[in-house]
């Protein structure tokens, strides 16, 4: 399914809100792609995709065939082959998203573009250090806490009767690729962090932390 940046929006910082409407002025009626949660995402060498909605989660996998997280590509996030020297380097929707593309040369012939995407590399550069410090810690419950708290940074929103409820809706399997554990260490650990109350899950199944 594809339509046009016109017809989009989105809630987001003042940063992030800036460099959209930028990209709007400049593309204008540019095609949007949208891929439906669970989907993989196609790449290439010389194009790089922009998130504008939702949530891609970028993977790379070991020799034994297990599938290892390297990030998170949330709104105004760049990625793609160019970005990366992984192989092999994956991107699967952890939600509907709807993304653009950019050619190299577009990149090189639009500094505007070229600094926004320099911009929200760094976002993710710090994330990945992030993702990091976490897997080095060897308890599960810690580093199943440590991850949620990074997504409630990338896709919290703040609900009026207290919490933040994350918008993506993730697996126990999810998660336990996220911090290099199984899904049945992560039930547990779940259960544990509900039973503190520091979490709950809500009817649609999204994480609310409290």
């Amino acid at each position: 399914m594809t339509y046009t940046f016109s017809n989009f929006d989105l809630n987001s910082t003042t940063s992030v809100t800036d460099w959209r409407r930028s990209l709007e002025e400049i593309y204008r009626g540019r095609t949007m792609h949208t891929y439906k949660s669970g989907q993989i995402i196609p790449m290439y060498p010389h194009e790089v995709w922009v998130v504008c909605r939702g949530v891609v989660q970028l993977n790379t996998l070991h020799p034994s065939g297990d599938e290892v997280l390297v990030g998170f590509a949330v709104q105004a996030m760049p990625f793609g082959l160019p970005l990366t020297n992984l192989e092999p380097y994956q991107a699967i929707s952890l939600s509907d998203v709807d993304l653009m593309r950019f050619t190299l040369i577009e990149l090189e012939q639009s500094p505007m573009l070229y600094q926004g995407i320099l911009q929200h590399l760094n976002r993710r550069l710090q994330q990945t250090e992030s993702l990091l410090a976490l897997v080095s810690n060897k308890r599960v419950e810690e580093r199943l806490r440590q991850i949620l708290l990074l997504l409630k940074q990338e896709v919290g929103i703040p609900l009026d009767g207290g919490g933040t409820r994350l918008t993506v809706r993730l697996t126990h399997q999810h998660l336990a690729s996220a911090i290099s554990s199984t899904r049945v260490t992560v039930t547990r650990a779940m259960k544990l962090l509900q039973d503190e109350g520091w979490l709950k899950v809500d009817r649609e199944r999204h994480i609310i932390l409290i």
